[in-house]
């Protein structure tokens, strides 16, 4: 027997009419693997989880060859959420600091989204959250405000407990071509589907029944279904690459002391272990 087990993807389709672009994505392992990496639970796991999936929608939609970047931050910044997309569909998520288990509300965040351009420069929109503002909303101000993007949009992130159900989401993008009838129209389907959690448990949210269920009676083509997946990008190398620009005398007193030094990777907790000998490579490579 093949293989049955869903996966996560990102799905594209436009309506014939040329009135509207759809990404669909499904997120749930994606997100299963945040949550389960950062240890987080309750409102923070949602939230890191609606984050995940409004990141890769906007990079999807907006610049699906580039990475995108998406922070949000407590009044006081002292707290933060950051997810890293790219474009092989793998995408990474963090919660700082250390203090994981506590309710995060968006009233008073900021969400910042970076993408990188083929040019190396930096791409860099930020938003206040509306007051009373959830995720899917932050996100529409940002789209609205920073891209000038009108769009739909609505994340969802089911919990039984402490496992992810089910993640995933929609963007909907009003197009130059969309007439008064199509837009009343497709204004008022959505009003049904402000709230996708039900949905997406019931149907493992995968991207296609969501996509046909949103378009329902619309004449449309999909267009592309790409792959999503988590994935962190750290390595020894870039491990060793980071130790490489500390002051050659910090190096010194690390290798005189003896010990080798751990280093964990923020995102997915893995602990790179750096002997004495290896550090003083970096001192004759310098």
């Amino acid at each position: 027997m093949g293989d049955t087990k869903q996966h996560d993807s990102a799905l594209r389709a436009m309506t014939d009419d040329g009135a509207f672009r759809v990404v669909v994505v499904r997120t749930t392992d994606t997100v299963a693997r945040t949550v389960e990496a950062q240890q987080v639970r309750a409102r923070t796991a949602e939230h890191l989880g609606e984050l995940t999936t409004g990141a890769i929608l906007v990079r999807e939609t907006m610049a699906p060859t580039h990475r995108l970047q998406a922070l949000l931050r407590n009044r006081d910044q002292k707290n933060r959420f950051v997810v890293d997309s790219h474009p092989d569909g793998g995408t990474r998520g963090l919660v700082a600091p250390a203090d994981r288990t506590q309710p995060t509300d968006l009233d008073g965040c900021t969400l910042e989204i970076v993408r990188t351009l083929y040019s190396g420069d930096l791409h860099r929109g930020v938003v206040a959250v509306p007051e009373g503002a959830g995720m899917s909303e932050a996100l529409m101000t940002y789209l609205q405000n920073s891209e000038q993007v009108a769009s739909m949009l609505a994340l969802a992130c089911v919990l039984d407990g402490e496992r992810v159900v089910a993640a995933g989401g929609y963007l909907v993008q009003l197009l130059p071509e969309v007439g008064r009838g199509p837009l009343a129209i497709m204004a008022e389907r959505l009003e049904e589907f402000r709230t996708i959690g039900p949905l997406l448990a019931s149907s493992d949210a995968q991207p296609g029944p969501l996509l046909d269920e949103l378009l329902y009676g619309m004449p449309f083509t999909r267009l592309e279904e790409r792959p999503l997946s988590w994935k962190c990008r750290c390595t020894a190398v870039r491990v060793m690459s980071s130790l490489a620009t500390i002051p050659r005398a910090d190096i010194s007193d690390m290798i005189e002391a003896g010990q080798s030094i751990d280093l964990c990777c923020e995102f997915c907790g893995h602990v790179y272990s750096v002997s004495p000998a290896q550090l003083h490579g970096l001192l004759e490579q310098s």
